[in-house]
This record gives C-alpha cells, structure tokens and sequence, in this order.
C-alpha cells in the first residue's frame, strides 16, 4: 500500500533552535495516528510544518504527500490538496463573518476540484446539514470568525470546517486543549464520522482522555524531537499511569 504521508529523517529548527531531530512517521489511508509527549518535545512543530507554516526552517529530511514533495509545495496548494490543520488556538478574526468565510473555503475547493460553485442557498443547506451533526448553533455562522467564540465554540467551528472541507489527511493539534467533557465529545463525534479508508488523521494530544473518544489505530510518543515509542491505544493508557519519564530514558520502544 502507498502510504498517505511518508516523514523521513525531519530535522526542523526555529530561530536557530532544533525542534525536530530526525523523525520517521508513515500514516497510510485511513490510518488514525495518535502523537503524545511532554511540553517541548515538538508535537505542534510537526503539525504546523506538515500545513505549511513558514517560520520554520527545514534543516533536512523529506516529506512525501500522495507520493509528492509536501515541502515544496505553498501553504494553499497544501490546502487544496487535502490537507487540514485544526489549531490548538483558532485565530480570531474580526470583520470577517464565519459564513462568508465557509463559503470562501468550500467554494475554493469546488473550483480547485472543477464543480460549480454553490449559491448562497445552496450553500445555507449544505452548511445546515454538517451544524447539526455537532450541535453548533446557527446563530454563530453571523458572527465574525471566531470572534468573542468561547473555546469549546471555536473547536467546534475548527470541526465544523473539517466536516465541510473533508480533507485526505486531518492534523488536529491539541484540539482537546481547554474542552469540558460534552464538547470533547462532539469534537470526537465529528472526526469519527469523517474516518473513512480514504482519510486519514494525526491527532496531537497531551491527554488519553480524547483517546477514549477517538480511538487510534497507532500511538506515538514523541521526545527530543523524535518518536520514541510506539504501540497501540494502551501506550496511551500507560503514558496516563506513569508519565513521561520511562521513555525518554530508553532506546526507541513499540509497546
């Protein structure tokens, strides 16, 4: 099988700091890849390098998306791709109505993928469809982009595009930071009902708790800037017990 996404040897830096030290990472289509470890050890480093975000410098490595160069390519032809990155913190953008917004995004990927574009009611029914599936308000679609949103709002909405969007390859970073219990569970309600054996989702959390939601086909512990074990959702579990400090005192691990 080709895989999705192939990460070879990733050395990344900022500002002249090495963050990344020579990380391997294979997803497959339709592969659910959990990424787990301490404060630092650069879990939303590779999520925002793999989208694109230029303040990063590639030392040396390569990352094959679709069997492509993903490093070469710029940050919307990433997007137009397939590839969706869901922030830790969405961005708050004000003047900028969340549906104009939707509509730029969705419209954007008809045009790239040569199907019409929608009209607005067009539009109003296929975005009404996804809202109720994670019981967002429709009220919410009027406001400015994440604007005064409180966090479990601005998740949803991060969930809300993803479901419209529909990408090849989801990266949440953190998307569990900060959520009480029942929007936790609509977060991972809306990427289940995405997987599919075409799509396929890294999903970088600090806390096994979103695993128990969204349960992982793989689960990596990432340290110093490279994986350093792998194993199944009961890695998670075990990281849950006895933390952190067991691997980073060891050689590469699968559990």
């Amino acid at each position: 099988m080709k895989p999705l996404i192939k990460i070879t040897d990733l050395h990344v830096s900022i500002d002249g700091k090495p963050i990344l030290n020579g990380l391997n990472l294979t997803v497959n289509k339709g592969e659910v890849h959990a990424i787990m470890g301490p404060n630092g050890s650069g879990k939303s480093t590779l999520a925002n390098v793999l989208a694109g975000r230029e303040e990063y410098t590639i030392e040396s490595g390569t990352v094959e998306y679709e069997g492509e160069d993903l490093l070469s390519m710029d940050i919307d032809k990433r997007a137009l791709a397939g590839i969706f990155l869901a922030f830790q913190y969405p961005v708050e953008i004000p003047g900028v109505s969340n549906s104009n917004f939707l509509k730029s995004i969705i419209n954007a990927k008809r045009k790239h993928q040569g199907l019409p574009e929608l009209n607005a009611l067009e539009m109003l029914k296929f975005i009404r469809a996804k809202l109720n599936a994670i019981e967002m308000d429709e009220s919410l679609l009027k406001r400015s982009l994440n604007d005064g949103f409180s966090g479990g709002e601005k998740k949803r909405n991060e969930i809300l595009q993803m479901t419209l969007l529909e990408p090849k390859l989801a990266i949440l970073d953190e998307t569990d930071s900060g959520l009480d219990i029942d929007a936790l569970r609509i977060v991972a309600e809306g990427v289940n009902q995405l997987r599919s054996p075409e799509r396929s989702f890294i999903v970088v959390t600090h806390y096994q708790r979103l695993l128990n939601h969204i349960i992982p086909d793989f689960v990596h512990v990432l340290s110093n800037g490279k994986i350093l074990a792998t194993g199944d959702r009961t890695l998670a579990e075990k990281l849950e017990v006895e933390g952190y400090d067991w691997i980073k005192e060891s050689n590469s691990v699968t559990a």
